[in-house]
Parts: C-alpha cells; sequence; structure tokens
C-alpha cells in the first residue's frame, strides 16, 4: 500500500492505482471535470500509476493546463475519426492551422469531399469515438522506431522535426490503431471530450471546442473575415520560403540559409506596412492613424516604420501614444481585487483626448501632455503641435480601433489598424503553437532586458494583461481598416537565446513553474540562431534590442 495526500487528507491506496480511480474520489467536490494531477509538484496524466507515497493536487479542464489538454485529445479525436470516414489512403494530410476566436481552423488535403455529408459523418462518428470511451495509450518508442511509425503514416513533418530531437526516445499517443505525437499532455480516453463541433469554414474545417471559462458549453462562431485572411498571408508567406514547421525551420538554419530568410522575411513586412502606407494616403483626408493591438504585438516598432513609409508620400507623421493621456493615479479605476486598471477606458481621460484631438483638425495649436509613470501624474513640457495639410498623427494605444475612445472625431479623419504578432509556423501539422506563447516570450525577453523584470513577475501577470486583451482589444480587432501581422517566421529561433535562462530562473514550487517548464520544453524544438544580423528596424529588436528606433 501506498499513502497518498490530498487536500491534506491521508488515504492508501494500493500500489498500480491510476490516478483517474483517485480523481473519481474527489471529481464532486470540483465543479469542471479533473484533466490532470500534479504529484509531488510534477504534472502526470490520469492514465499513470501511482508507485510510491505522494503529495497529488488537481488541475480542471478550466485551468489553462487542463485546458490545452483537452484541445490536444479533442484534435487526435477528430484526425482519427477523419480517417475512419475518408477510408484508407484517402486522407492525404490534416493540419491545424490557427485559432479563430474558440474555434481552430484545419486544411485538409486528400481524395475526399469537405461538403455537408462528410462533415456531418464526421461528427457522428466523433461521437461514437466519444460513447465508446476508448484509451489514449501512451508508450515511449525509441526515437528510430517512432520516426518510422510516423513514415508508415505519411507524417513527414514530424519525421523530420524528430531529426533534430535531442532525446533518444518519443512519447507516442495511440488511438484505436492511430498513432500519433503531441506536444504536451493528453486526457486518458474519449469519453472525456463530451463537447465539440466541427464545421465547414472557408475551405477547410473549424474544430469548434469550449472555452476555459465555460468548459461545458460551446461557444458561437463569430465571422472574423480580416482576421482569417491576414492568417491566411502569413501562411502564404511561409509557403513561399518553405517554411510550415519548426522542422522546416530547422532545415534552412542548417542549411546555412536564415540570413536570406530574415531578409526575405522583413521584406514581405517592409512591403505590406508599404501597402498600408498607400492605402491612407489614396483614401485622401487622413489625419489620426489609430493602432491598437494585444501587448507584445510590435506596436511600437510598426509605428515608426509605417511614419518613414508616409514620409516617402510627403506626408508629416507625427507619433502620439494614448498612455499620455492616462487619468492621474488617484483618479484611475481599480479592479474586483483593489488593484489599478490600467487597461479599462476609464483609466484614460477620452473627454480631454477628443476636445486636444478637435482642436488640432481645427487647426489649433495644442499643447499635448506626457504621462509620468513614476509619480502617476499627467504633466504637460511645452510639446506644442498644430497639423499643417502634410501632418498626420500616428496614434497608438490599446483602445484604438474603440470608437469610444474617439468618438469626437470624423470617421473620415481616421484609419484603423490592428496589429498582432499571429504565429505562423507550427510545431507540426497537429500541434500549433499558440499566438500567446510568442507573445509571452517577446514580453518576458523585453521586460528583462529593459525593466530588469523577472520572469516569474512576467508570467504571473499574463493572465491578467490577456483577460485586458479579450475586454478591449479583440472585440474590436474585425472594425480595423487594416491587420498586420508583426510575426517574424525565424524569431523564436531568435528568442530562445534570450528567454531560456530567464525560465530557468524560475524555482521549483512557484506557481509559475509549470508554466516556465512548458516553455522549455517548447524551445527545445528550435535550433538557436543569433541576433546579430538582424536588420536595426526589424521588429524583433524591440524586444531583443539594437532597434535603432527608441524602443
Amino acid at each position: 500500500m501506498v499513502t497518498v495526500t490530498i487536500n491534506g487528507e491521508k488515504k492508501e491506496y494500493e500500489e498500480g492505482t491510476t490516478y483517474e480511480t483517485i480523481v473519481k474520489e474527489y471529481q464532486a467536490q470540483y465543479n469542471n471535470r479533473i484533466a490532470l494531477v500534479t504529484v509531488n509538484g510534477k504534472i502526470r496524466e490520469l492514465f499513470k500509476k501511482v508507485k510510491k507515497d505522494c503529495e497529488i493536487s488537481f488541475f480542471t479542464v478550466s485551468d489553462p493546463i487542463g485546458h490545452k489538454a483537452y484541445v490536444r485529445t479533442a484534435v487526435m479525436l477528430m484526425i482519427k475519426a477523419m480517417q475512419d470516414v475518408a477510408g484508407e489512403g484517402m486522407l492525404e494530410r490534416v493540419k491545424v492551422e490557427f485559432a479563430i476566436g474558440p474555434g481552430y481552423y484545419c486544411s485538409v488535403k486528400g481524395n475526399i469531399k469537405l461538403d455537408a455529408d462528410f462533415i456531418d459523418r464526421l461528427n457522428r462518428r466523433m461521437g461514437e469515438l466519444v460513447a465508446a470511451d476508448l484509451p489514449y495509450i501512451k508508450k515511449s518508442y525509441p526515437l528510430n522506431e517512432a520516426v518510422e511509425i510516423f513514415r508508415s503514416q505519411n507524417m513527414k513533418e514530424k519525421e523530420k522535426l524528430f531529426r533534430y530531437r535531442r532525446s533518444s526516445y518519443v512519447n507516442v499517443y495511440c488511438l484505436d490503431g492511430y498513432y500519433d505525437y503531441y506536444y504536451g499532455y493528453m486526457l486518458p480516453s474519449t469519453g472525456y471530450v463530451k463537447y465539440f463541433q466541427v464545421l465547414s469554414y472557408e475551405d477547410g474545417l473549424m474544430l469548434l471546442l469550449p472555452e476555459p471559462k465555460a468548459p461545458e458549453r460551446l461557444p458561437s462562431v463569430e465571422p472574423r473575415e480580416k482576421l482569417f485572411q491576414t492568417l491566411r498571408q502569413s501562411d502564404e508567406w511561409g509557403n513561399m520560403v518553405n517554411v510550415g514547421t519548426v522542422g522546416d525551420l530547422n532545415d534552412q538554419i542548417c542549411k546555412g540559409n536564415i540570413n536570406d530568410l530574415i531578409l526575405v522575411q522583413e521584406a514581405l513586412q517592409e512591403r505590406r506596412i508599404g501597402e498600408i502606407a498607400r492605402e491612407i494616403v489614396n483614401r485622401g483626408g487622413v489625419k489620426f492613424v489609430m493602432i491598437a493591438g494585444p501587448s507584445s504585438s510590435g506596436k511600437t516598432t510598426f509605428s515608426h516604420r509605417l511614419s518613414v513609409q508616409l514620409r516617402t508620400y510627403g506626408l508629416i507623421p507625427h507619433p502620439i501614444a494614448l498612455d499620455n493621456y492616462f487619468v492621474n493615479r488617484e483618479q484611475t479605476p481599480k479592479d474586483e481585487n483593489g488593484n489599478y486598471n490600467f487597461e479599462c477606458l476609464e483609466a484614460i481621460d477620452v473627454e480631454q483626448f477628443n476636445k486636444d484631438m478637435l482642436a488640432l483638425l481645427a487647426g489649433k495649436t495644442v499643447e499635448l501632455p506626457t504621462f509620468n509613470f513614476k509619480t502617476g501624474q499627467r504633466e504637460y513640457k511645452g510639446d506644442f503641435k498644430t497639423l499643417g495639410a502634410e501632418d498626420v498623427l500616428v496614434i497608438e494605444g490599446i483602445h484604438g480601433l474603440n470608437d469610444a475612445m474617439s468618438y469626437a472625431l470624423p470617421n473620415e479623419s481616421k484609419y484603423k489598424i490592428y496589429i498582432s504578432a499571429l504565429t505562423s509556423i507550427n510545431i507540426d501539422d497537429h500541434n500549433r503553437i499558440p499566438t500567446t506563447d510568442g507573445r509571452l516570450l517577446r514580453r518576458m525577453v523585453r521586460d528583462a532586458r529593459t525593466r530588469g523584470t523577472p520572469a516569474k513577475r512576467t508570467i504571473g501577470m499574463w493572465s491578467s494583461v490577456r483577460k485586458g486583451e479579450e475586454e478591449y482589444i479583440f472585440p474590436f480587432q474585425e472594425s480595423a481598416d487594416a491587420m498586420f501581422n508583426s510575426v517574424l517566421i525565424y524569431e523564436l529561433a531568435v528568442l530562445k537565446q534570450y528567454a531560456e535562462p530567464l525560465l530557468f530562473g524560475i524555482e521549483k514550487g512557484a506557481p509559475e513553474y509549470y508554466e516556465a517548464k512548458r516553455l522549455l520544453k517548447f524551445l527545445e524544438y528550435f535550433i538557436g540562431v543569433s541576433s546579430d544580423n538582424l536588420p536595426k528596424n526589424s521588429i524583433c529588436r524591440e524586444f531583443v534590442g539594437g532597434s535603432c528606433f527608441n524602443v
């Protein structure tokens, strides 16, 4: 017998008891289904077994780690069901491309037609597999055997990924004769994936799954055409340079092609920035370029590069940060925890901003404020501006796309741009890289360099940052006149060298330790690249340093 401590209570179990068996005794105490356990501080899947005395705690599907496990498990379920419905040899490739809200867009290649009948049969087959409650069997294979398994299933991108693997073994999951590899933990059986729906979306499929905040309810799908087209364009750029997965990127690095890849990717971004500048000029009458995007999107560098492009058309751009219109600290609203809420619209002096912008539009001279973040007070230091015929204000801030921020300004005088770092490569076809991972690594590296902020703190505050984005940025993204993807196809290989030492500095036992370990494991897939050859105006420079702009 072994002694297991749960929530301070000690209980005895036979050695070899699965964690799933133990979980069933405690499930009634939790509102959401338990997905994973921690055993003496280490995360374990539920099909693992108790071997010695230990202390365990639980993660549910509403926790970020548990929700990610639900998504992976559902993806493997969908691909297995798709193979069953399509028939042997008919399905060539399924790629989980990117997230569109609560759904995951998948492209499909093969001798099949993605019509209503196929999608209906796919949903029914997934339901049958869920009802059968089939186990996900995990086994560690020697690297060469794992590669042979994936080669036999025509998973060429996985074969390429493991060419650069340092470990001699690979964990492979099997579901009813179908084998696959997933980066991260899985749920024990198909019966755990009760909530899902596969829909037709553009020329592919959308796998709709619950969100962590409501893990037992499928959300509605909102059309996000501009976001989809921006992500699709990034995919096309990746195909243009033959980089769609981490294995492809590692190949380019090992072949000595990384400098060419950097130059081409930077040129593609510059071309897009030039296109946006031309759209602004051709529209005519634009005096306010409003730029918004989530944290670590590269807004500052983008605004500088856009300003350079606008100057080539004879315009005179003037950057303005909405942060300078923060209300004084004592007037800042507080959140439910009593902390200052700097991300809500009420933290900005909206009335004064509109008053100043209308005066500028009328040709008057206005003294613009500067916010002193140390004292928490707005200050005036003689920054006078008057708008001439060629002058245009480039305004950057979290609420730039919200018309409530610029309610008094004529719509024809505004041009709105949404910018985000939308990850454009996958680990492999079935393991996408969440956009939030890239932005978190960007912010971690930048904050450590510019503010001395430890990675632990950056990770700890990330959930509140994400909450603010969900409330104040994402609802307005489709109202933008243009979207810009600031991600660079090579950047994670560059950020790796800067991020790893910061992540290793998070001690075991800290709440942020699990996320640090996950990110470290993720970065192992990449071969590192020096930042020495990055252009001085690269968006990546905003995070690693060495930019020619004041960022």
